[in-house]
Formats: C-alpha cells, structure tokens, sequence
C-alpha cells in the first residue's frame, strides 16, 4: 500500500510539473494593419472639428487640439523631449501682421530608441490651421484644416502608436506637432533652433494626405526627391507591398521649402515631406470647405501604413539617408521669404 502512495504521489507531482500548453499564449504580432481606418477617423473628425474653431495659433481652438495631442501622446507612453517637464515646447514670437506678441507651444512626445538611443528621427505635422475668418456671402467662416493639416497630425499620432507597439526602434523617434506652419513654419524654426543638427539622421514630415494623389490609387509623392536617398530608401522597402512613391510633381509650387521639413533640411538634416494632396487642381485648399467628409479615410490609412513600411530601416537603424545640401542661391530664396 505504502508503495502504491509513493507511485500516485510521484505522478500527481509530474502531472502538476508539466507545462500546461494551453495557458501559453503568444503576444500578438504587430503589422501595418493594425494601424486601421477606426483609429484614423476618431483622430481626424476631432482635430477638424467645429470645436478646434480652425486651429489657428494663439487661440482657445489649438488649445484643445494641443490638449488632445497630448492626451494621445500621454495614452500611447510616450515620453516628454529633451529638459522639457511636459510635452509642450512653449516659445512666444511676434504676429508680422498685427505686431502682438503670441504665445505658441510645440507638442513633443519621445519613443526612445535602444541600441542607437542618441540618433535621432523626426515624425512631424503642423497641427495649426487658419482659424475663424468672416467673409462677406461665405456661409461657413470656420476654417476646419481637415486635410491640412489634421490628416497629417492624424497620421503623427498613429504611427507613434504603431511603432510603441512594435518596439523595434533601434534610433529615438522624436514625435512633433508643430505650430505656427501656416504662419511661416515658426514652430519648426523654432523646434530647429537648439538641435544638434548631426544626431538627426532624418525628417519625417507629413501633410495634406486626405485624397487620392495626381499618380493614382496607393501613391504618394516626396518633396525634394532628388535632394538626399531618402526617397529611395522609401521605394526599396516598398517594393512588393502595391504602394509606389513618386518624386514631387508640384516642382512650379516650390514645395519643399512651404512646409515644416525645410527648417530641418536648412540645417543638413535628410527631410522631407510626404504628400498625396493633388495641390494643382485641389478647391478646398486654404478654404472653408477643407473639412473631413471631403477626405477618403482609407487613402489616409493606406499612406499612413506606407510611411510606416517605408521609413522602418531608418527607424531601426539599418538605413542612414544622405544628407541635405542647399545652394547658395537657395539659401538666399530661404532668407528673403522669412
């Protein structure tokens, strides 16, 4: 009997040791796909709401667009840039127009990187836009900015939340919403001002990709193409997935130097702008009617898992763009628009 216990015991004992496979569960595999048109909705209705009164800078609208963002930033972990205590990078600069001071903020969320945690990438939009504007016959005087820039900030947002998730950013992704590009890129300048301009290996810039692009379904276009390898770097690692990218087709427009990513390009950084927002023919450009039911939510999301593929080997580390060289000629240009 006693020998019978001790069989019993030992096999109760090697039953309760055995791993129960059926408790093994394995962590869900993060893809572009999980950066769906649900997501890019909710972010894009709110920040061209009504409610946001347009955005313009200095007023109560981008104050709650400011505050969404960082509820966004603070909801995904993201960490605050650099000495600041917040996510905000508050500077004050002075209207060219009415001659008053305003006080403006930067939105600055951080992933950092791992094994390359001191080079630095750039994912950035300007969140701002043109605010209220009474116009004799014009029924809607609230300037909504839905594709410019809402669908670029929308697209910070969700990339920051695809590559926390993902956790394979060898470099620290540095993301930015930026103010005051409507009123002459002052909040890029400005972020511009106290980087080391060598730790930044490149910038990410989006706006306006709320429609389809001049070149078709699944295509976008990048300013300053043939500036640096970025661009090519983005159409290697796209190869495969149905989403081309173009070189910028605008080149009259001089679009390079109209949006954030120039105040890092004059510094040598590698930045560009990623676009689909047919600029030659668009009627709700810097009007009224830019608002989100004119915008295709799965052009957006589609561009937004492009960019996502597409920058991945300079995010982990396995791909370093060339840098950016200005002429003198265009250094001048830069100069006499400020």
């Amino acid at each position: 009997m006693k020998k019978i216990c001790t069989l019993l015991f030992v096999f109760v004992l090697a039953y309760a040791c055995k791993p129960n496979k059926e408790k093994v569960v394995k962590a869900k595999e993060i893809t572009v796909e999980d950066i769906d048109t649900t997501t890019v909705r909710k972010h894009l209705y709110t920040l061209a709401s009504d409610e946001m009164e347009g955005r313009a800078t200095g007023t109560p609208g981008i104050e709650k667009a400011a505050q969404y963002i960082e509820g966004e930033f603070k909801r995904i972990g993201l960490t605050t840039y650099d000495t600041l205590k917040t996510y905000r990078q508050t500077f004050t600069f002075k209207n060219r127009r009415t001659k008053k001071d305003i006080t403006a903020f930067n939105i600055i969320g951080v992933l950092e990187g791992k094994s390359k945690k001191d080079e630095y990438v750039v994912v950035s939009a300007h969140y701002d836009h043109l605010g209220i504007r009474v116009k004799e016959g014009q029924k809607d005087s609230i300037y909504n900015g839905a594709d410019d820039d809402a669908s670029g900030t929308t697209a910070v947002l969700a990339l920051a939340e695809y590559f926390k998730k993902k956790n394979n950013n060898e470099r620290t992704i540095v993301f930015v919403a930026f103010t005051a590009e409507e009123m002459g890129l002052v909040g890029s300048t400005h972020f511009g001002k106290d980087v080391d301009a060598s730790k930044f290996v490149a910038g990410i810039n989006i706006e306006m990709i709320g429609k389809e692009s001049n070149f078709g379904p699944k295509t976008a276009w990048l300013t300053g193409f043939e500036r640096s390898d970025f661009g090519k770097i983005i159409q290697k690692n796209l190869k495969g997935t149905g989403y081309q990218l173009h070189p910028d087709p605008f080149k009259k427009f001089n679009l390079f130097f109209r949006s954030d990513n120039a105040s890092l390009a004059r510094l040598g950084i590698p930045s560009h702008t990623f676009s689909t927002g047919p600029i030659d023919v668009d009627v709700h450009y810097h009007k009224a009617s830019d608002e989100a039911e004119t915008l295709n939510m799965s052009n957006i999301t589609e561009t937004i898992r492009a960019i996502a593929i597409g920058t991945e080997s300079i995010i982990k580390g396995e791909d370093t763009p060339t840098r950016i060289q200005l002429t003198e000629a265009e250094m001048g240009r830069r100069k006499k628009k400020k």
